[in-house]
């Protein structure tokens, strides 16, 4: 198969997953329809010769980010039924803003002077000894060096973020604690009680 073959069928499959993403009733299933199109576009970028965004859209967001998505759903048991109350209410109101994305990236995308073959032209076929690893981290780690630096503090804020705004203390939930524990004394925990012998019949 042609690479044009290929990447058609990949980009369909992918069009597919993503609109199963949102149109399903089961939020397992939406989940996996997402692993799904996560692997087509790896198979995309791998058709662009990004062997390495490629493998690593495959174990970083299909092996982890995926799994954890899979586990929190499960978890939580959520109910799609109360989500799903108002989708005919605004479905109109979805339908025209999708309409205009789809017009605009059409006008965009469509256009041959911006994205056409002339203004982007095949890229040249690497030999075997080149790795675009190495590319990205030259790239990465000198011209872009500042900005992948303030993006992982970013990260860092907005997890330390979801933590602290997440983190609540149930008055049910049952745990201990190693202070109180420490501090115990023995008149909190044992009480004498004097009581008459008595005689055994």
């Amino acid at each position: 198969m042609t690479p044009v073959v290929l990447f058609y069928l990949f980009a369909g499959i992918l069009v597919f997953a993503g609109l199963m993403v949102v149109t399903v009733r089961n939020p397992v299933h939406a989940a996996l329809f997402l692993v799904l199109a996560f692997f087509t576009s790896a198979a995309v970028w791998m058709l662009l010769e990004a062997e390495f965004l490629s493998l690593a859209l495959v174990l970083v967001y299909v092996g982890a980010v995926m799994v954890l998505f899979l586990f929190v759903v499960m978890m939580l048991d959520v109910q799609g039924a109360p989500l799903r109350q108002g989708f005919i209410r605004y479905l109109p109101v979805g339908a025209l803003v999708a309409g205009v994305a789809a017009l605009e990236l059409y006008l965009v995308v469509g256009s041959d002077r911006l994205f056409g073959s002339q203004a982007f032209p095949l890229p040249q076929r690497a030999g075997a000894a080149y790795s675009n690893t190495q590319e990205i981290g030259a790239v990465l780690y000198t011209k872009y060096v500042y900005p992948f630096e303030i993006a992982a503090v970013i990260l860092l804020v907005a997890i330390v973020a979801a933590i602290a705004l997440s983190l609540r203390r149930r008055g049910d939930a049952r745990s201990q604690r190693p202070g109180d524990q420490v501090r115990v004394r023995r008149e909190d925990r044992v009480r004498l009680v004097a009581m008459p012998a008595e005689k055994g019949e």
